[in-house]
């Protein structure tokens, strides 16, 4: 079944078709920038501008860059704060006319490890981790979803989130070196296996291609490998959560 995959994040937002049984990408992905503003109106106008593009008519699988829960917002995030309490699922389907399945960005990029990448068949908790705008996690336990596992969110220091300290915009706000910088997500990767202790951790999101830069840095026990399908995984992912729920109501990976 071939499904509109729309990722959306601090930055931009993007989709692309997807034959969400094999996580194969049908078409080249189509980017539009994140609205300045970060409001839901304006956001919802651009995921319409996507639809429009690939004359879409069927159900869509969208990834979040926050707490999604029975398809409402939960937490802002990197979003604007009026984001909070609105049903992301019905702003959507009401801009487009079409179906839409809404879930966290982290956990949309973990399906696609799970299903297709570096998690195929990884028993035990796999941490997904996603380096953009923030730091986006997904968790799956012996393959199935722990929804909405936002481990960015864990205060630290004189920071309301740790993500405002080892995301990589921070990096790019302080200008911080690839060593700076990876020695402070170094230090997140500590702390999620201080409190969470997963056996396998999988680094993905944009900075993932950069994998060479800053891999040296971590030094953590767990093994920390990059996801190798990067910045598709968010859309390809989408999509995967969206054929799951049209065909089973609930989501899981496959193992």
């Amino acid at each position: 079944m071939n499904i509109l995959g729309i990722d959306i994040g601090g930055s931009g937002i993007k989709g692309a078709l997807v034959n969400a049984e094999t996580g194969e990408m049908l078409t080249e992905r189509f980017r539009i920038p994140t609205p300045k503003s970060r409001k839901p109106k304006e956001m919802a106008q651009v995921v319409a501008q996507i639809v429009e593009h690939f004359d879409y008519k069927g159900p869509v699988g969208c990834g979040f860059p926050s707490i999604v829960k029975n398809g409402i917002c939960r937490s802002e995030g990197n979003l604007h704060p009026s984001w909070i309490g609105i049903n992301v699922d019905e702003l959507f389907t009401e801009a487009t006319g079409r179906e839409f399945t809404v879930l966290n960005d982290a956990d949309a990029a973990g399906y696609a490890s799970m299903n297709y990448g570096v998690g195929k068949g990884k028993m035990g908790l796999v941490i997904m981790i996603t380096i953009g705008t923030g730091l986006g996690s997904g968790a799956f336990f012996n393959g199935m979803l722990i929804p909405n596992f936002e481990l960015g969110q864990i205060p630290y220091k004189n920071y309301k989130k740790i993500e405002l300290w080892a995301a990589a915009s921070a990096k790019e706000r302080e200008g911080l070196s690839f060593e700076k910088w990876g020695k402070r997500f170094n230090k997140f990767l500590k702390i999620v296996e201080t409190v969470v202790a997963p056996d396998l951790i999988i680094v993905g999101g944009g900075t993932s291609k950069k994998w060479n830069e800053f891999s040296h840095f971590i030094n953590i026990e767990t093994d920390v490998v990059k996801a190798e399908l990067m910045n598709h995984a968010g859309i390809i992912g989408a999509a995967v959560a969206c054929l799951r729920e049209q065909h089973h109501g609930h989501l899981s990976a496959k193992t």
